[in-house]
């Protein structure tokens, strides 16, 4: 005998209740982690900043993961834990907290969101994974254009040009992480993954941090320096992280990943209005251009 299983109006509505406030998690949350590294990288060296946060975090997911039954990873999976991690953690996040210290984090929100437009190029151009298309591009060359008037003035760059330049090449590393997530062989549970990947990137931005000198001597904690710290670690990563996982197995991916072209737009009111960073009219257009171009690009895929 077969029984099934209806979902009643209250079911519904709870589960109504908990795709919203995921999305909130990942669009408000993951929003405010541009001003919470602002904060951080300015009272402590960036380096060993994005390492506790990322080997600390990574620790705690990957023990509950393991906690809750997840299967231990073979020994080929962990070579590939471990390239994804260098590239999507140690390289990016360690050009993203160190550019931080120059550039504003709204405008640093900008920046990252052009990461679906470099991985299109990697796999148009690098990989050859999908085939070149007009609309495509042309959107692409819109949100690039975008960076441009953001960053130049008359007169001048409006804002640190090698910063800058730091972030995207971050932000390309995570590009080609995230492609190469598809052909490379990793652990089914994408929390155990994502864990190992936190924990093997956090660990080698430690090793970075000590090797550049930002240990010797060990940096002092203000206050609000932790508490930054600790938002990132447990908002930042494992609420948000968990949220979008959440999300993942529930809803069409092209909807979860709307968070690329929201972010920026959270980061930019915070920026301004929590610390009041300088939103004119030139970035706020630079900004749309880079954030329609994402929108439409994403939307095409």
């Amino acid at each position: 005998m077969t029984v099934t299983t209806v979902a009643t109006p209250v079911t519904r509505r709870r589960i109504e209740i908990r795709v919203i406030l995921a999305f909130l998690a990942i669009y408000v949350i993951w929003g405010s982690t541009f001003l919470a590294i602002r904060t951080a990288v300015l009272l402590v060296p960036p380096w060993f900043s994005a390492g506790i946060r990322f080997f600390t975090a990574g620790v705690i997911l990957y023990v509950f993961a393991r906690l809750r039954g997840a299967g231990r990873s073979s020994p080929r999976e962990w070579r590939s834990l471990t390239i994804i991690g260098f590239l999507m953690f140690f390289v990016t996040y360690g050009a993203l907290f160190w550019g931080e210290q120059y550039v504003p984090s709204g405008v640093t929100s900008v920046l990252e969101s052009t990461l679906p437009l470099l991985t299109v190029l990697l796999e148009v151009f690098v990989l050859r994974q999908q085939r070149f298309r007009w609309r495509v591009m042309f959107a692409v060359a819109v949100g690039f254009a975008g960076v441009a008037l953001m960053l130049l003035r008359d007169g001048g760059p409006g804002f640190p040009i090698l910063p800058s330049i730091v972030i995207l090449g971050g932000s390309a590393a995570w590009s080609l992480g995230s492609v190469l997530t598809k052909s490379l062989p990793l652990p089914r549970s994408r929390t155990v993954a994502a864990a190992a990947e936190m924990m093997l990137g956090g660990s080698l931005l430690l090793i970075f941090s000590a090797v550049a000198g930002e240990l010797h001597p060990f940096p002092a904690l203000p206050a609000k320096a932790v508490l930054s710290l600790v938002y990132l670690i447990t908002a930042g990563s494992i609420v948000g992280f968990t949220a979008f996982v959440w999300l993942l197995g529930r809803m069409p991916a092209s909807k979860v990943a709307s968070h690329a072209y929201v972010n920026p737009i959270v980061a930019l009111a915070l920026g301004h209005f929590l610390a009041s960073e300088e939103v004119n009219l030139r970035t706020l257009f630079g900004a749309a251009l880079v954030i329609g171009s994402v929108f439409f690009t994403m939307r095409e895929e």
